[in-house]
């Protein structure tokens, strides 16, 4: 079993947004303790509102373009809507623009933050910055591998989870039996190993890696047709 802390950046776009709205509301009552200066609170609100309107621009034009696509076919194809070009939604009203980076510019000032002396867990977790704490049992887990091929050659896919690397290992069906391939960190890596001149199988197996060690169980041995 291994103890885990999870990264404080949502990773979807409206959990990003909640959080540069939630530090743009309370980031100035740490403001003193944390050394930030009034431009670091006026960027962050800066941000916060430019990034909330680009989220409701989107999901206006994406409403919009639904209707019209809807619209384009009944008037190509025929259909029982009316002949009437659609009203479009206007867009909200905007809010001044900042540079381009919002999130790096974030991710920046959240490790300032956390180096600065007066910061502590407690005001981590008042601006949602402290990953929540998981528990793995790493005894259990067990990667799954999908093989597919592009040119030929093989290309792994996998899930991370929360494991850090992913151990693949392939058996080339030479008789040299499994041998390390690679310590995979992305979730999708091609084998660029020539192919052989006939058809054969390769096939792949792999265990999940945590702290630079090996952790749970072996996949299923995946095997993948090449060559040929």
């Amino acid at each position: 079993m291994a103890t885990t802390k999870t990264y404080y950046m949502p990773k979807d776009d409206v959990g990003k947004a909640r959080l540069l709205e939630h530090l743009a509301k309370h980031l100035p009552v740490h403001a003193a303790a944390l050394g930030l200066t009034e431009n670091d609170i006026n960027e962050v609100k800066a941000d916060a509102a430019a990034f909330a309107y680009t989220l409701s621009a989107l999901e206006t034009v994406q409403s919009n373009g639904k209707l019209w696509t809807a619209f384009k076919n009944q008037q190509r194809d025929g259909g029982s809507g009316g002949t009437a070009y659609p009203n479009l939604t206007n867009l909200p009203a905007p809010v001044p623009a900042v540079p381009l980076g919002i999130i790096p510019r974030l991710s920046n000032l959240v490790a300032r933050i956390k180096a600065a002396r007066g910061y502590s867990e407690a005001i981590g977790k008042d601006l949602n910055i402290v990953g929540t704490v998981q528990v793995m049992e790493i005894d259990a887990v067990k990667p799954i591998i999908e093989i597919t091929t592009r040119g030929g050659q093989p290309i792994i896919q996998w899930s991370k989870g929360d494991a850090d690397a992913l151990e693949i290992w392939v058996d080339r069906n030479d008789d040299r039996g499994f041998g390390l391939f690679t310590i995979a960190n992305s979730p999708r890596i091609t084998d660029t190993t020539p192919l052989p001149a006939t058809p054969i199988h390769w096939k792949y197996k792999a265990i999940y890696r945590l702290k630079d060690a090996q952790i749970g169980n072996w996949s299923e041995v995946t095997p993948v047709a090449v060559g040929g």
